[in-house]
């Protein structure tokens, strides 16, 4: 950790970024860890590929979050927060290899150890934690931004508390946030509270795709661009719908496949999909999306893959054999 504070001591202008498609964990760590470096008064960009989900726009400072960088000889230091590999972030990637110092922040198991500095803690319940670490190290005084975010990495990593990566600073650091004056309450609505009625009719297209492997143990969701384009709702408000397939009775792992807008197939028949892996606690998911090229967590994990829908269902489905 001490090299990670010389840098960013040290840093002109900082670069901080997270995994494309963010989840809560994601956009709170970036902002969490902006809000704190500006604090410090550091010039920093905070740079998401993907559009920040509509539950996460609550967040102070969200609309910092660009969608573009400069140039690598811009940055002094990236910070790349939450991503198992370099490639997560996007078409940015490229640019960032090329900053002199990169730094990677995560809590995934997987993580393939990109950058010249690492932080990887698979002990960790979010990479908000490890962000929370780092402000206290920095000794940047916690306020009710910063708290908020941190707050709402911890809630929607570990499932509002009920997921196996839920430990004991979890709680601590959560309680220490509302200290600070979160409500948990308000960020719960916000989170969870409320959906658009276009949501509504892509989870209704999504529950009717849902198919149950022979045995039981295995549940495939399916997320398609022609659902969105009938919808008229995008990548974002997927987030959250694995866990209907997930909490079906006696299902061990639930799948949900979602079809990429990105990239070119060279073939009509082959399409690019990026699939969600969630396990009841009993099956190591990122053992399986391991296979497939991706990683994660024991319990929550996912790979990226380009083939045809068919092939792909039927890959999956044959994993239910070893359940």
């Amino acid at each position: 950790m001490d090299q990670i504070i010389n840098q960013i001591k040290n840093a002109q202008h900082v670069l901080l970024t997270s995994h494309c498609d963010p989840d809560g964990d994601a956009v709170s760590s970036l902002l969490a860890m902006g809000l704190a470096l500006s604090r410090l008064d550091k010039k920093v960009t905070l740079y998401n590929f993907s559009p920040i989900p509509a539950v996460y726009r609550f967040l102070p400072s969200v609309e910092r979050i660009v969608r573009r960088i400069k140039k690598a000889e811009t940055y002094d230091v990236a910070l790349v927060l939450d991503c198992g590999d370099l490639s997560r972030v996007g078409q940015a990637s490229s640019a960032i290899t090329q900053i002199p110092v990169v730094i990677n922040i995560d809590h995934h198991i997987s993580n393939t150890g990109f950058g010249d500095i690492h932080l990887i803690d698979a002990d960790a319940c979010s990479t908000a934690e490890i962000v929370y670490r780092l402000i206290k190290v920095l000794n940047v005084p916690l306020d009710k931004e910063i708290a908020t975010s941190i707050y709402t990495g911890i809630l929607t990593d570990t499932g509002s508390f009920r997921f196996s990566n839920t430990n004991q600073a979890a709680f601590a650091i959560s309680y220490e946030m509302t200290e600070l004056g979160v409500e948990p309450y308000s960020v719960a609505q916000r989170v969870f509270g409320a959906y658009s009625l276009e949501r509504i009719k892509l989870l209704n297209l999504a529950l009717d795709s849902l198919e149950i492997s022979q045995n039981g143990k295995l549940s495939v969701m399916t997320v398609t661009n022609a659902m969105f384009d009938f919808t008229k709702t995008q990548p974002e408000d997927v987030d959250g719908m694995i866990n209907y397939a997930r909490r079906i009775q006696d299902v061990k792992v639930a799948a949900l496949i979602q079809e990429q807008r990105n990239g070119k197939s060279k073939s009509d028949s082959r399409r690019h999909f990026h699939v969600s892996l969630r396990s009841d606690g009993s099956v190591d998911v990122a053992a399986i999306a391991g296979a497939f090229g991706g990683g994660g967590h024991a319990s929550a994990a996912g790979f990226q893959v380009e083939t045809s829908l068919l092939k792909l269902k039927s890959d999956i489905i044959t994993l239910a054999q070893n359940l």
